[in-house]
């Protein structure tokens, strides 16, 4: 599965009217309806959209006739195996009506040309694991931690005996991390996983 690395844009004219597509990675429905309203013209006779995060998605047909925009946009947006993204296509209307089926072939066309050339990354799906040690094995673990591909140490927090990491470590390798930074610290390490 993957997502957008980061915003992207496409236009194309079709039989005089203009489509404009924005396509944008987000990580919650909040983020979704702030990118739609952002990249939406008010000016313009359409703005329809579609996204997706997980098993949750919405669309819409802003006006156009049921099922000719939102889900072919959405349709884009699965077509190409993608999660946590949002697409809108913003439709100048130039004259000449395309009917049902060129409306679904040029809003989901539009959608899918704009996510195609969009440079995307891979989604690591990530548990996070609180690691606690004291300050004579912080440098020695967080150092191995940072050679551990695709993972992030999130947060840090220093007490008075070390230090406390939440690190988002992929799932494939909760095991090995664990043991890992129990080896380092020849046991002392607390491990708690959060999530």
């Amino acid at each position: 599965m993957f997502t957008l690395k980061q915003r992207e844009t496409f236009t194309q004219d079709i039989r005089k009217s203009r489509f404009i597509a924005h396509a944008a990675p987000v990580a919650s429905e909040d983020e979704a309806k702030a990118f739609i309203a952002t990249v939406s013209d008010a000016s313009a006779n359409h703005n329809c959209w579609a996204w997706r995060i997980g098993q949750a998605y919405r669309f819409s047909d802003d006006g156009e006739p049921s099922g000719t925009a939102g889900k072919p946009i959405l349709q884009a947006i699965d077509g190409q195996a993608l999660d946590g993204v949002a697409a809108v296509v913003t439709r100048f209307f130039g004259g000449i009506l395309l009917g049902s089926g060129g409306l679904v072939r040029a809003y989901g066309g539009t959608a899918a040309i704009c996510l195609k050339v969009a440079e995307k990354v891979e989604i690591i799906p990530r548990s996070l694991v609180r690691f606690g040690c004291g300050f004579s094995d912080l440098a020695l673990v967080k150092s191995r931690l940072l050679g551990v591909c695709d993972l992030h140490i999130e947060k840090e927090k220093f007490g008075a005996e070390g230090a406390w990491l939440d690190v988002a470590v992929p799932v494939a390798e909760v095991e090995a991390v664990n043991r890992m930074v129990t080896d380092l610290t020849s046991g002392r390490a607390l491990i708690d996983t959060v999530d």
